[in-house]
């Protein structure tokens, strides 16, 4: 268990000023974390402030160097370790100047906030009229945002046209909405609070402001974007080399070079999945060829849904088993509860099958699992317990919530989402947990299971392929829809989320097959001794952490056996 407290003051001090300063650089996280001092700012996009940051982290990362690891407990080692990579990060973000090609549908500020706003709330008055008056900084933001996307085309750093396009869409979705149903003018707030102000700021400051944003990308961007030939960060050169070098060592924490996570994701896809395509797909359907078996699965129309609400009951039904299941599995439960809702209609298009938003760090939200339901007729009906599996429970919102209730370890341990093949790798590894706990009712759901493994197995070879081999955005589509089950529509959107989240999508497969290890290893160890409890309370009770530092705690586990 970890202490109740940390008995190194200096480090516990240094650690709760870097997360200050991460939430008054980005007060929107603050919001959402439950935190409402900050409700009345919005984030500063502008280069100056990014610099004055970066000083802020620089001097934060020479006084940790100073406290030095020698003499730590197994606790505080940890919080210096996993302080000293985010600053690092966060350092690198800064000085390979990200921002500037983050005018896509998937990591870019203006869908950033139109994501966050619907599960943002006020608890009192004057939190609402705080957020009204940082609605009201909106177009400062966006233009700067806007600014920092043409001095990257400026100097050369121009973004793929796929991404700018959907971004614009997304964009226009928000604006076709009605004011009386718009994420900002209906902010959680106090039944009785006056939203005068509130609605006159959306009418008059941020739809205006989001119809600029979109006609300069459409006028000034999208005119001088990489093709779908050039997509990925490959065709920018050796910035964009050093870029995906950056950006794969951030989400994966490994030291894996593109070529051997290519090779990877090749022996997945060729050799371990199609064996399991057979067993399951003869049991299923009688076809036994893996081609074969992907071929149904695509295109078998009494596969598909109807309905959204067919999508919501199937979901539903998954999540309600994970939580009946969880307790025999985990020592330790979230105390949050989690929600299951629908992602709203404006960013449904442009929106992955489903995400999860973790709980405020106050306890005033619990969790939520947002489930798509647009154009069933593309989802498949296999898809669903795996998706909520992983969203949900036994997946990020076990993991994320439980983060969130960590006690005696500094508070970026317990918000952060900086490790990005932790929480994503656990994410899958709870869709193959799922199997172990009884949870797919039949095989149709366990072919689900190995679909999405599929998914983040071709993502591996992909991801690299766009952005470091130099493929196209029709060869990424044709190797995934050769591959893997889903629709070519449905290829198609994560293609283009892969090419405007550069190596996001490597962490997924690289993450859960870490984890894999770790367990195999700990049953090795410990033969009879092993008990799942006890590894998943290794796992998660520690915070979102980085894969080295996760076989170091899986270790100090076994060694106590």
């Amino acid at each position: 268990m970890l202490p109740e407290r940390l008995p190194h003051e200096p480090l516990n001090e240094l650690a709760e000023e870097y997360w200050e300063t991460v939430l008054e650089a980005s007060p929107s996280t603050a919001t959402l974390l439950g935190d409402h001092r900050y409700d009345d700012r919005l984030e500063d996009l502008s280069p100056e402030a990014e610099q004055a940051l970066r000083g802020r982290w620089a001097a934060l990362r020479a006084r940790l160097a100073a406290i030095g690891r020698d003499g730590l407990d197994t606790n505080d080692a940890v919080t210096h370790g996993l302080l000293g990579a985010e600053l690092d990060d966060a350092l690198a973000a800064i000085d390979h100047r990200l921002v500037e090609l983050q005018s896509d549908q998937m990591t870019g500020f203006h869908v950033d906030l139109l994501q966050a706003v619907p599960v943002m709330a006020a608890p009192d008055h004057q939190s609402a009229t705080m957020l009204a008056a940082r609605f009201g900084q909106i177009p400062r933001a966006l233009e700067q945002a806007a600014g920092r996307f043409l001095d990257g085309a400026a100097a050369g750093r121009t973004p793929a046209a796929v991404c700018v396009a959907r971004s614009i869409n997304m964009i226009e979705g928000y604006l076709a909405s009605a004011l009386d149903t718009d994420v900002f003018a209906t902010v959680g707030a106090p039944e009785d609070h006056d939203r005068t102000e509130l609605r006159r700021v959306v009418e008059e400051e941020v739809r205006p402001a989001y119809r600029r944003m979109a006609d300069t990308l459409r006028d000034r961007l999208l005119p001088v974007a990489r093709d779908d030939e050039h997509c990925g960060l490959s065709w920018l050169g050796d910035d964009g080399a050093a870029i995906y070098a950056t950006l794969v060592s951030h989400h994966t924490t490994l030291d894996l070079a593109p070529e051997e996570i290519h090779a990877v994701g090749l022996q997945e896809v060729t050799e371990k999945l199609p064996a399991e395509y057979a067993e399951v797909g003869g049991r299923l359907f009688g076809l036994t060829d893996p081609a074969a078996v992907l071929e149904r699965l695509r295109t078998d129309p009494a596969l598909r849904y109807a309905t959204g609400e067919e999508i919501m009951a199937d979901a539903r039904e998954a999540f309600e088993a994970g939580r009946a299941a969880m307790g025999d599995w985990f020592g330790r439960l979230p105390q949050s509860a989690c929600a299951i809702e629908e992602v709203p209609a404006f960013l449904a298009a442009d929106s992955p099958s489903a995400y999860y938003f973790p709980p405020a760090g106050d306890g005033s939200r619990g969790g939520t699992y947002y489930v798509n339901t647009h154009t069933p007729e593309d989802k498949a009906r296999y898809e669903t317990a795996a998706i909520a599996f992983h969203e949900a429970i036994p997946g990020h919102h076990l993991q994320l919530a439980i983060a969130t209730e960590l006690t005696g370890v500094p508070r970026f341990r317990r918000f952060s989402l900086a490790n990005t093949a932790y929480v994503e790798g656990w994410g899958l590894y709870a869709e193959r947990l799922a199997e172990d706990m009884g949870l797919y009712r039949n095989d149709m759901e366990r072919i689900g299971m190995l679909a999405a493994d599929s998914l983040r197995a071709c993502r591996l070879v992909v991801d690299t392929g766009l952005h470091a081999l130099g493929w196209s955005r029709r060869r990424a589509i044709d190797f995934m829809a050769a591959n893997s089950p889903i629709s070519v529509e449905e290829v198609t959107v994560e293609i283009d989320r892969y090419i405007g989240m550069p190596g996001q999508a490597l962490a997924y497969k690289l993450g859960q097959r870490e984890i894999l290890r770790l367990r195999s290893w700990a049953q090795a160890q410990l033969g009879d001794r092993f008990d799942f409890r006890g590894f998943h309370d290794a796992v998660l009770t520690s915070g979102a952490v980085r894969l080295p530092v996760l076989a170091e705690l899986v270790d100090a586990w076994v060694g106590g056996h």
